[in-house]
């Protein structure tokens, strides 16, 4: 089974403004997501990445669009990539939605959770692994590819493959335009790197 690597869509406003986007269309990646993007396309390239997926969103498209250029690939949308559908919430500010009284249950108990007119977080799950478990049966062992998603499913993903109780995939974290990657195994799966963010400077400036 193949090496994924799991990224996660550059900067919006909706994520500079803690909002929750959803599945909402038309939300693209401002000044620094863009750059975002180029920098993850300059480190990979040259990388064995024989695939790369997206969302079909906007925002993880465009994120997309430079790494397959840079690996003189074409991007693939796939559905079974995109956002959790997160109901009545889209667009709602996250300090406004944790004073609902039913927000610490999607941070403590998510394996019971639906979101409001949406999706339950244990479909959402086996949703997206459905999908990379239908893709990696398209590669070859060995093989690596890219996978351009959002934060939430790909917290869900590596909670599955690494086995994590759902409950705990809220402890993880995934930041825009950060790398993890999942070597996925037909005896086991190996986390092999998680929220690699490419911004992250410890020199002298």
């Amino acid at each position: 089974m193949p090496i994924i690597l799991f990224i996660r869509h550059g900067e919006n406003d909706y994520v500079k403004e803690q909002r929750l986007p959803g599945r909402k269309s038309g939300i693209h990646l401002n000044k620094k997501g863009r750059a975002q993007a180029k920098a993850i396309a300059k480190k990979l390239k040259g990388a064995p990445i024989k695939a790369v997926y997206s969302s079909p969103l906007e925002r993880t498209m465009e994120t997309a669009k430079p790494i397959a250029k840079a690996l003189d690939l074409a991007v693939i949308p796939r559905h079974g990539l995109i956002e959790t559908d997160v109901g009545d919430w889209q667009g709602k500010k996250t300090n406004k939605l944790r004073r609902l009284k039913i927000w610490p249950q999607l941070q403590l108990n998510p394996s019971r959770f639906c979101f409001p007119g949406g999706e339950r977080i244990d479909d959402a799950q086996h949703r997206f692994v459905e999908e990379i478990e239908f893709l990696a049966e398209k590669h070859d062992p060995g093989d690596m590819l890219a996978c351009v998603s959002h934060a939430d499913p790909i917290k869900l993903v590596v909670t599955y493959y690494i086995g994590l109780p759902l409950d705990m995939y809220q402890r993880l974290n995934v930041f825009p335009a950060s790398i993890t990657a999942l070597s996925i195994g037909e005896f086991g799966s190996q986390l092999l790197v998680m929220n690699y963010d490419l911004s992250l400077n410890f020199g002298k400036h």
